[in-house]
């Protein structure tokens, strides 16, 4: 769905994302305004200073692993004289973790996902922070990936949205991508989706469509349609992609036909893993989900010290 330009500019919003989100999460933690200090950590500072330890973080149930740049920071911002190895390239990350794994790789249940090494205090300060991220992602890309299964052996792609955890939208498409899924437009500024109030307001399908093209010629358009009457103006206007809303797998099949490869067709609104293969079967082209990056639950990760 994304054009190389508009990956290369979310590659790095992403690594930018990544910096941002990690600060806020260690200030929110240690009661900071704008710079985390892990002294602010009472439970912790309990600790003798130069108490050493040895930690591993297990995951209790089977996932695809997503999160390994942003638990990589967390430690990186609380003590930067750590060093890093593992599986994940090494870069400038002064952090000292060993990586048994990598983002979107399958493990089973009781798998070792990774070992710290250091300050008793920082590797304790950064623990809920860096498995609330890695929790988190893993669970997008776990939920991703099955439901991509769920469409093997045909021509459907799997699409995220932007109902995504607000401060983690960069975050959970990148986890979309580690479970096998496609990044519909990242924002408001990548893509036209003409919706039904969009419509009313421009005045109709054609001048919504006509006014997307004349202002960004270069913008995919897409318009959400809720009838075959709304199908035939969007294909008339010259829609890119039409959004087929709370269309039965019947009316969709109708829809194919209709359409006839004059513009790509997704299936949208109330989509579930149960359902993916009925809708796919219709011959769409995407169809898009909500619940990959809102409906997660997050992996049980645990750390425990040796």
């Amino acid at each position: 769905m994304l054009n190389p330009l508009v990956e290369q500019q979310a590659a790095v919003k992403l690594k930018q994302d990544i910096t941002k989100t990690v600060t806020w999460a260690l200030c929110e933690d240690l009661g900071a305004s704008e710079t985390a200090n892990a002294s602010d950590d009472i439970t912790a500072m309990l600790i003798p200073e130069n108490e050493q330890a040895v930690a591993n973080v297990i995951t209790r149930e089977d996932c695809i692993v997503c999160g390994v740049a942003w638990v990589n920071e967390v430690f990186a911002q609380l003590d930067a004289s750590l060093e890093h190895t593992g599986k994940q390239e090494a870069g400038s990350l002064p952090t000292k973790i060993t990586w048994f794994v990598n983002d979107g790789e399958a493990v089973e249940a009781n798998t070792t996902l990774f070992e710290l090494e250091g300050n008793a205090r920082t590797l304790l300060t950064g623990e809920r922070v860096a498995l609330n991220f890695l929790q988190t992602l893993s669970a997008t890309a776990t939920l991703t990936s099955q439901c991509v299964k769920e469409l093997a052996n045909t021509n459907t792609k799997l699409l995220d949205t932007r109902k995504t955890l607000p401060g983690l939208r960069s975050a959970q498409k990148y986890a979309v991508l580690c479970g096998g899924g496609v990044n519909h437009r990242i924002g408001l500024f990548d893509a036209f989706l003409i919706k039904e109030n969009h419509i009313a307001a421009c005045g109709g399908i054609a001048n919504a469509v006509a006014t997307a093209k004349a202002n960004h010629s270069d913008k995919t358009v897409e318009v959400e349609v809720e009838s075959f009457d709304e199908l035939e103006q969007a294909l008339t206007a010259g829609a890119d992609i039409i959004m087929l809303d709370n269309f039965t797998p019947e009316m969709i099949e109708q829809a194919v036909i209709a359409t006839r490869g004059k513009a790509k067709l997704e299936v949208s609104g109330n989509m579930t893993i149960e359902t993916l293969q009925e809708y796919s079967k219709a011959g769409v082209d995407y169809i898009s989900s909500g619940a990959l990056t809102k409906h997660v639950q997050a992996v049980d990760l645990s750390m425990r010290f040796k």
